[in-house]
Formats: C-alpha cells, structure tokens, sequence
C-alpha cells in the first residue's frame, strides 16, 4: 500500500468576525478515497447479501465486480505508475492478490480485501487529513481584510497580504488582529490562546505587542504593523510546517531503502510458497490461495506508516505552540540531545535593559521617582535601546515626564536636553561596572545620581535550565561573549555551574565541538548572528525568534516565535514522545507481520483474516502516531517542565 503523508495546505478566505473562528475539519466524504471506499463497500454488502441468499451467479457477480473496480482502481493504476518507473509497489502487490484469489474460484474472498484495502487507504487519508487540519486552523484565524490609517486620517479597508511595516491599523471591538505588531494607543484585552496559549484574556495597551489572528476584546486599538503579513506568527508556523511536511526523518528514509529490496523479496517468497508445495503435489487451488494470503499478510504497509505520522504530528503540535520545527529530520534528532549548550544574551535574558537602580547623589534634592522621571524626560526624544528602558521605568512608576527642548544626542556620549528651564544631561558614568551600565544624571553640570540598567533575565530561565538538566541528566552549558561577571550574574540566577565567557563566535563552535568530541550530541539555543556557526554546528539548533538575527532563524532547527524558553524543554520532550511512538509502531508492525507469515506457512490462515490482520495494523500505527495531535501531549511536556 502506498503510504502518503502530507499537510500541504490551502489558504481559505475568511471575513474578519467577532466570533471565533472555526476549527475545519475534513469531512470524511470529502476525500475521494473515502468516497471509492464507501461504494466498494456498498457493492460488496449487496453482493454477499444475494451471495449468501442463494440467488444465481448473474445477480450478485456484476456487484463483486463493482467492489474490485470501485475499491481497486486507484491503487492498480498507482502500481502500474511505479511499475513504469521500474519500482515495485506493494499497493500493485494487494491486487494482484485480490485479481489471484478470484482466479481460482475465491471472488468473495478477493472482493473483501478489496473493501478492506480500499477503507484502510480511507482511514489513513483521513489521518493524514487530520493533520494538516489541525495546522490550517492556524489560517482560519487569520483575517483577510484589515482597516488601514491614512496619514490624512482616513480609513480604509485593505486586504492583510498588502500590509507594510510601519501601517497604521485601526481594530474595533471584536475584530480579528489582522498583522502583528504594538499598540500606540487604546485599552483593551486580547484573547491569544490560540497563538500563546494563554487561558485568560491579555490586556493590551500602549506598547504592548498583539498577534495577527487574536481576538480584540472590548476596546479599540490603533496599532502600527511591525512585521510584514508573510512573516507573522501564523504564517511562518504555517510555512515551516508545509517545508516539514516535504522532509523525510532518517528513520523514515532508511524504511523507504529498504523496502524495494523487502518487495522483490516478498514477490519471490511467494512465488516459492506457491511453487514449492505444488511440487509436492499440493492442490493448485489452495497452494495459490496460501501464496496470496502470504503476499497480503507479509506486504510492509504498516513498516513504512510507522515513522512520519508521529513526527509530523509533533511538529504540528508544537507549531500550534510557537515553536516552529524546520523538518522532520530535526524533530527527530532534538530527541537525540543529550546535553544543552545556551547563550546568554537575548536567550537567558531578554537582551533588553532594564533601569534597576535609581540612586540619587546626597543633596541632590531628588529622591528616585525625581531623579528618574528627570532622566526620562531628557531620554524621551531619543530612540536609543537605554533610552527607552528609562522612558519606561519611568512610565512604569506612573511619573509625569516633562517636555525636553534643545535636544542633542552625541554618540557613544550620551543625551543633553532643556527640562523645565535646567539643562540635563544623560550619559553613561566613568565609573561604570562591567557587570551593569550605569549612566550619570546631571542637572546644570552638577551630577544628581546615577540610573543603574542590566540586561533583564527572562522570567522561565532558571525553570528551563532545571527542564534541560532532567533531561539531559548534566546541567546545562552558558556559552556567551559577554564579560565574565556579567555571565557569573546570569549563571547565579539560573543554577548554572559550567560558564565560559568572552567568547567570539568560533569559540562557541569549538566549546560545541569538544562536546561533541566526549560523546555528546549537543543542543545549542541562540539567538544572534554571532550563535549562527555554532547552531550550524550542534546536534540541534533551537534560535529565538522575536529578537534573533536572520542568519540565526535560517540556520537553526527549530525556532521560537515567541521567545517563551520553557518551551524549549517541551519541544524536546515531544520530539522524544514520537520518537518512542515510532518504536512502538515498529513493533506493532513487525509483530504482526512475523505473526501472520508464520500462522500462515504453519498454519492455515483464512485470507479474509489475513487481511483484516494486515489492514488493521496499518491502521492502528497510523492513528497512534497521531496520538500527538492532541493538546494534552504538549500539555504533558510542559507538565514535566514546571
């Protein structure tokens, strides 16, 4: 049987609405293989009804011969491709047995694994279905119009595929986000289960960041369009997830080596299962009737639906989550990693600063909301990284920030500006510690304290880190090019022994390498251009995908989308669930066929059994692959993580 597994997937408009969007699933009857399977099925009941009543030949023959043409039509013209392309096909195998049981008097017998061949191809169309379902939902979310700001003021509607960086997007109560991007202004909360998996509704407001697809709450919310349509959340799961679907596991690809030489081999087995009694004068009939069953029962059709089921379900599944897995070559191999080598900044912390200290100078007359609401209002023209935590420190305290006139920024220097009649002035201290930035405030040239700012650690860093170290049984590796007491602050914080700092790019590849030269297959989490060689180089490679650098997001395995860490954990944790359901589905599959060649050549094993016997097995892999369809497989992952 020819074993297809695919999630190639169609965008379907979808009108922006308040209501939810609904999760498609493929009706069965539209997929033709269940149509074929269902008329094949029909014909063969009718007939064996008048078959088993006792009514002539001329009646219920025409409707076994319906089953063979309406059951057996696409696999036969499908071998008889491959035939023409010099490969043997097992589907091709499967009638030739069916046209072999018929020959010899057993066209009831023929028509039944007929009917079951064609309702187990259904069965697994439907499963293969179920899993592209499951990722096109994603799409449905997505609305196909948006309203469009124009500089005048004006409203317009606009399909989302023309949105630009930089667009201004108005999204009334109710409506469907149409592009990622921030909130500058307007309250109200967004429902983002289906992309972040919060159960609770976010409250969103100015600077907040919103998800195409989420869903508006009460408020209206202007929002300007911070990556282009293609490359929002939705979309790169999307995409990422059609490029998987196109990928072939090495286990999967081993499979498919060997099956050619396993078919001839099964071709001239049961030619000598035929011939060999024969020769003994075994009757024509039943030496020919236990090589067909042979033929069916031994055919690999389970063998090869063992393998992508599962892999391309967990990628679906973690895709559902914000993890975008490149191919099932490497949802396969993230299993594998037994150790776990991180970088520090914009991995462990956000690679954002952070005002953590405000410290007035004595008889100043400030005290920190003063001093702090001083240095933002000086701060607040310029668009500088430090600049903005300290406009936003600020604004998190709810002080007032005054208007700046006289603004001047000198790079590498710092901002000098007019507040309230004083010149301010915002730089960066002399006697800054390496392990923080620390800028000076002045006010009229005399120094009136300081603003201390780290780069922040991100909130799930140490439960990751404990995540990664039961899993791999070693704590994880801090690889990061920062100095070392900034690394000993950031290790500190997170339980992490083993720090290596001041290390440029090929340091970390050759940190990498030694791992991977003592035994261990190495999982390295990044983010910047500078991580970009050492992803390429581990076993693994997960970037984080809101602030990674291109070159990182193109040479990693696996992103992030949402910078969330702990899911870093969890999507190793299923990659090895289908790995152990692979397994599984081997053994299921290898025992079956051992069971049913042997109760054969041993035995007498009735051909409608032999073929409910191989039916099934291939069904029931193909369905327990898909057991990681289900929430409740990542929900298990990040169970184990907390």
């Amino acid at each position: 049987m020819v074993v297809r597994v695919s999630t190639t997937l169609t965008s379907t408009a979808v009108p922006t609405s308040a209501r939810p969007a609904p999760r498609r699933r493929t009706r069965v009857l539209a997929l033709p293989e269940a149509r074929w399977a269902l008329a094949a099925t029909v014909a063969f009941l009718l007939g064996l009804a008048f078959d088993l009543g006792g009514t002539p030949a001329w009646l219920y023959g025409p409707l076994y011969a319906v089953a063979y043409a309406t059951g057996g039509w696409e696999p036969a013209l499908e071998g008889l491709r491959a035939l023409r392309e010099k490969t043997l096909d097992v589907d091709l195998l499967m009638i030739v047995a069916a046209l072999g049981a018929a020959s010899i008097g057993q066209v009831r017998d023929g028509a039944l694994l007929i009917v079951i061949f064609a309702t187990s191809g259904a069965l697994e169309a439907l499963a293969t279905a179920r899993t592209a379902d499951s990722v096109r939902g994603l799409l449905d979310l997505a609305p196909t119009t948006a309203t469009r700001l124009t500089d005048d003021g004006r409203e317009e509607t606009v399909a989302t595929a023309d949105l630009a960086v930089g667009d201004l997007v108005l999204v009334r109560p109710g409506e469907r986000i149409g592009a990622d991007g921030q909130v500058l202004d307007g309250m109200s909360e967004a429902d983002q289960a289906t992309i972040t998996g919060e159960p609770l509704p976010v409250a969103k407001g100015p600077g907040d960041e919103v998800f195409a697809g989420t869903l508006n709450g009460t408020g209206a919310l202007r929002v300007r369009v911070e990556r282009d349509p293609a490359d929002s959340v939705i979309a790169r799961i999307v995409t990422l997830v059609e490029e998987a679907s196109r990928t072939k596991a090495p286990t999967q690809l081993f499979i498919e080596k060997i099956e050619q030489r396993y078919a001839v081999g099964m071709v001239a087995a049961t030619v000598a299962v035929f011939a060999i009694p024969l020769a003994f004068g075994a009757d024509l009939a039943a030496a020919l009737l236990r090589a067909m069953t042979f033929m069916i029962v031994a055919s690999p059709c389970a063998v090869v639906l063992a393998t992508m089921p599962p892999l391309l379900s967990a990628i679906a599944n973690a895709g559902r989550h914000g993890v975008l897995v490149k191919s099932a070559v490497a949802m396969e191999r993230l299993g594998e990693i037994d150790a776990t080598a991180l970088d520090k900044t914009g991995t462990l912390t956000e690679g954002a600063p952070e005002v953590t200290a405000v410290t007035p100078r004595p008889g100043s007359g400030l005290d920190e909301n003063a001093l702090l609401a001083l240095a933002a209002a000086a701060e607040h023209p310029s668009e500088h990284p430090l600049a903005r935590a300290v406009v936003t420190a600020a604004r998190t305290r709810g002080l007032r920030i005054a208007p700046a006139e006289d603004f001047t920024a000198t790079p590498g220097r710092g901002v000098t500006a007019v507040v309230e009649g004083r010149t301010v002035t915002v730089g960066r201290a002399d006697d800054a510690d390496s392990d923080a930035t620390v800028v000076l405030v002045t006010r009229d040239n005399a120094p009136v304290g300081t603003l201390t700012l780290t780069d922040r650690l991100r909130p799930d860093a140490a439960a990751t880190t404990v995540a990664l170290t039961a899993l791999t049984g070693t704590a994880p590796v801090l690889l990061t090019g920062d100095n070392p007491r900034a690394a000993a602050r950031v290790a500190d914080a997170t339980g992490l022994t083993d720090v290596r700092a001041e290390l440029l790019p090929e340091d970390k590849v050759a940190a990498v390498r030694d791992l991977h030269a003592a035994g261990r297959k190495v999982l390295f989490v990044g983010d910047g251009v500078n991580d970009a060689p050492a992803l390429a180089a581990a076993h693994s490679g997960i970037a984080m995908g809101r602030a990674g650098s291109d070159l990182a997001l193109e040479t990693a395995d696996a992103v992030v989308v949402r910078d969330e860490l702990v899911t870093v954990p969890a999507v190793v944790r299923l990659s090895r669930a289908a790995r152990r359901l692979v397994v599984q589905n081997l053994v299921i599959a290898g025992t079956f066929i051992t069971g049913l060649v042997l109760w054969d050549l041993i035995g007498h094993l009735p051909l409608p059994l032999g073929v409910a016997g191989h039916e099934g097995s291939t069904v029931l892999v193909g369905l327990n692959g898909l057991r990681l369809l289900r929430e409740s497989a990542w929900r298990s992952g990040t169970a184990q993580d907390t």
